[in-house]
């Protein structure tokens, strides 16, 4: 069965001949969801039409709506606004379809066939001197949620995590471990390994800035005493000697990395997320060097006197960038164009995805042009999915102060606060203590989780833990509870199978399944925008209007058997979709709240 969208695609090609002698195609025509202050299922606009049909917009329309009137049996009304055709589905239509979806069990959720395109998503890409916190906790969960969607969209999704495991940062909790950690390790101190080293680098700043302020009162201008203190002295003779595998420190680096890499697995897990494919910066630090002394032979990059290599990308309209510092060492940029070419090179891929903060904006508009004035004609296929800071009410966070949110703490908190406001609905004494942990971690995360991806990824967003866990509103625990009481209905009944007998709908009942029938093209829509609000909020569109169509509504003491037939499966039809929809932002729903 054809979806409406495309029988009046059809349609109004159709009428482009036989009305205006006129081959239309389909990226002519136009339709939209109805305003909900005009009556209508599906709008079409007209205005692309005024010059074939040589009359006004409102003429036009009308001429248009008449036509489809007649010819469609799945058109019961028409009107229009201005230039905007708003066409009434006919009840006919909207039964037809329920009973094609009841039919299949991944309605709106496409599967990737052999020859579907391949994205590569890289997110998270945490630095090993420290834990992940709720900056992080935006950056994974957006990851792997447009992962998701994108698979659902029908494509093949790589997961990669770029792990930052060198540098001066990884250093300096180096430093600070080895003079002030008397050989404390994850076992003796009882702590997660990633915390653990993230506590040595706030140590180090600590101590940094003690030393800075003794420096300046004896005398020492700040900027002196900023690159003279005796640790920061020490992280960098510690990372000339990484560099040079010394293998006292190269054993120490792998030592505290190996304690990080346990402790962001444990974070990982718990908070569902998971990599197909783990890339490591310093494996790969190295890689762009040879593309870029390649680009200088060729003439298309640029060498100044100290012997750093720049890319000159005035014609761009933008500024000139280094590739390589005068003693040959990389940096970012080159990081990234050597790890890019890894990746084309060694998987056939249709996009690249970045998922990192708004900060590097810039960086990685000049990624992509670099690469295309070095000749690859993959440049155009880097996507970066920016998004903006999470902030708490508190104000910003600062890693060397200490004073970030940790994701564990946070998830933590979020699931004894879910713990407490379902202890005093009191719904769950039946379960036993197990199961209702697993319930109380379902709705804490799921209300994390959903109030981050609520929120389109380009915005800047403030975090508030309590507004996110209100079980009213637009929040995850809020269709959660849609989802728990779905499944209370139909725990009332017998698995019967989802029919729709014929009956005659009222409003609720085609709102409800307007929405039914839209989660394809919002799956769709979202895949293309790289942006998981848009399933998120939609979610919440299906809650609140299934919890309106309830409260007006009786299902189970239904007039009739046949409706109470009919609104029994279209309930299981709206909780497939829910469970389905937050699935794809890695929400769990729950059976019971």
């Amino acid at each position: 069965m054809k979806r409406i969208e495309q029988v009046l695609t059809d349609a109004v090609i159709r009428a482009g001949r036989e009305l205006w002698q006129t081959d239309l195609a389909e990226s002519q025509i136009q339709l939209q969801k109805t305003r909900k202050d005009f009556t209508g299922d599906l709008t079409i606009v007209v205005f692309p039409f005024v010059r074939f049909a040589k009359s006004s917009p409102e003429k036009a329309g009308e001429v248009l709506g008449e036509y489809l009137v007649k010819q469609l049996d799945e058109i019961r009304d028409y009107n229009v606004i201005k230039g905007f055709l708003n066409l009434v589905i006919d009840e006919s239509y909207w039964q037809a379809m329920l009973a094609v979806i009841a039919k299949d069990p991944d309605y709106g959720i496409s599967q990737a066939d052999d020859e579907a395109p391949l994205v590569m998503v890289e997110y998270s890409s945490p630095n090993t001197n420290k834990p992940l916190h709720l900056g992080h906790i935006r950056n994974n969960l957006l990851g792997y949620s447009i992962s998701r969607v994108l698979e659902a969209s029908g494509k093949k999704v790589m997961k990669v995590n770029l792990v930052n495991d060198r540098g001066i940062h990884i250093c300096k909790s180096m430093v600070a471990w080895l003079k002030y950690g008397n050989g404390e390790t994850p076992e003796s101190s009882g702590k997660k390994g990633d915390k653990l080293v993230g506590d040595y680098y706030v140590r180090f700043d600590t101590e940094y800035k003690k030393q800075v302020k003794g420096m300046e009162a004896a005398g020492k201008p700040r900027k002196e005493a900023e690159g003279k203190a005796p640790i920061m002295l020490e992280a960098r003779e510690m990372l000339l000697k990484w560099e040079a595998d010394d293998p006292e420190v190269r054993a120490l680096w792998e030592k505290m990395n190996g304690w990080v890499y346990e402790g962001f697995q444990k974070t990982y897990d718990r908070m569902g997320v998971s990599f197909d494919r783990m890339y490591y910066e310093s494996e790969t630090y190295k890689m762009g060097r040879d593309i870029v002394l390649k680009g200088l032979k060729d003439g298309i990059l640029e060498q100044e006197e100290d012997g750093s290599v720049w890319a000159d990308l005035e014609d761009r309209k933008l500024d000139r960038k280094l590739l390589l510092r005068s003693d040959g060492t990389s940096v970012y940029m080159t990081q990234d164009v050597g790890t890019a070419q890894q990746r084309f090179a060694e998987f056939p891929i249709e996009e690249h995805i970045y998922v990192v903060g708004n900060e590097q904006n810039y960086h990685f508009q000049v990624l992509s042009v670099v690469l295309d004035k070095l000749g690859y004609t993959w440049a155009d296929k880097l996507y970066h999915l920016s998004y903006g800071m999470v902030e708490l009410p508190e104000g910003k966070m600062k890693s060397r102060e200490g004073t970030v949110v940790d994701a564990d703490d946070l998830m933590d908190e979020m699931i004894s606060t879910a713990k407490s406001m379902s202890d005093e609905l009191g719904k769950l004494s039946e379960y036993n203590e197990e199961e209702k942990q697993n319930i109380y971690r379902q709705i804490g995360l799921g209300a994390l989780k959903y109030f981050i991806l609520k929120v389109d990824p380009k915005k800047n967003m403030l975090f508030d833990p309590k507004e996110s866990i209100d079980f009213n509103g637009n929040t995850g625990p809020f269709i959660q509870y849609t989802y728990a009481r779905i499944r209370s209905v139909l725990r009332n009944v017998s698995d019967a199978e989802v029919v729709f007998p014929q009956i005659s709908l009222n409003e609720k009942e085609i709102d409800v399944i307007r929405l039914i029938h839209e989660f394809p093209e919002v799956v769709k829509t979202a895949a293309d925008e790289h942006n998981p609000s848009v399933i998120a909020n939609f979610m919440y569109d299906v809650a609140k209007e299934f919890n309106q169509f309830y409260h007006d509504h009786s299902i189970l003491n239904a007039d009739d058997a046949d409706t109470r037939t009919f609104r029994i499966s279209m309930s299981k039809l709206i909780g497939d979709m829910i469970e389905k929809g937050m699935g794809l932002l890695g929400i769990e729903v729950p059976e019971r709240m």
